[in-house]
């Protein structure tokens, strides 16, 4: 039976973050990127995306992506039929993290982004990864994709997020968490976190890998998706 997949990108990050999921899904059944650049709350990007999506289908999430999966649970949950988030949080901001994208987001309102993505590569990936220019070009080019103007209402979106440890237990679909193991953006304890407070969830951990990654380890994200899946 062919199968519908909605994959949500992180912030600041277009349909590219998936590239090398893309083909193989596609395999298993049909494949929607989800736009989640033109609104400037958790809810309203999730009721937007909703209303786009397929009547039933496999929720995938990595980042922010993972935050709009969370509102999408809590207003639609009986549409989603298996959840993977990935690289991701079930907590709001500390007020540190909610300063620092108030100032990325002065610093784009300024005309500044290019100068944001080149601060925050060094924190996205793994350490073995800072010098790859195929990997810094794909994120700036996904940054262009976005735009600005969509870049800020995304960061605006994120600051004012629901917590959502306390939605956890109510999850009861079949779940996969995947994390970076040098995630330094949404460290691996956050996944062990969101693992452990959805009944039956699979953790699974990626090695040598930073917060992206499905650009950064492709094959093995894959891989992991399709023993999951089955």
């Amino acid at each position: 039976m062919s199968h519908a997949f909605l994959l949500i990108p992180g912030l600041n990050a277009s349909a590219r973050l998936f590239d090398a999921q893309v083909p193989f899904l596609w395999t298993l059944g049909s494949v929607v990127i989800a736009d989640h650049t033109r609104d400037d709350t958790i809810a309203a990007i999730a009721a937007r995306i909703l209303n786009d999506a397929p009547p039933r289908f496999t929720l995938l999430g990595h980042s922010m992506g993972g935050y709009v999966a969370f509102e999408i649970m809590r207003q639609a949950p009986e549409r989603v039929d298996r959840l993977v988030l990935l690289d991701t949080s079930a907590r709001q901001d500390t007020e540190a993290q909610t300063r620092s994208r108030l100032d990325c987001i002065a610093l784009a309102e300024s005309g500044r982004l290019a100068d944001v993505n080149e601060g925050v590569f060094p924190f996205i990936v793994h350490e073995s990864r800072i010098d790859d220019m195929a990997l810094r070009l794909a994120c700036d080019t996904m940054s262009e994709e976005v735009g600005v103007s969509a870049y800020i209402r995304q960061h605006t979106a994120i600051v004012t997020r629901p917590d959502s440890r306390a939605t956890l237990a109510s999850i009861r679909c079949p779940t996969l968490v995947m994390v970076g193991d040098n995630d330094q953006l949404t460290p691996p304890p956050l996944s062990e976190e969101i693992a452990s407070g959805i009944d039956g969830a699979t953790l699974v951990t990626i090695p040598d890998c930073g917060h992206l990654s499905t650009l950064e380890r492709p094959s093995v994200v894959n891989s992991a998706l399709a023993r999951w899946l089955g």
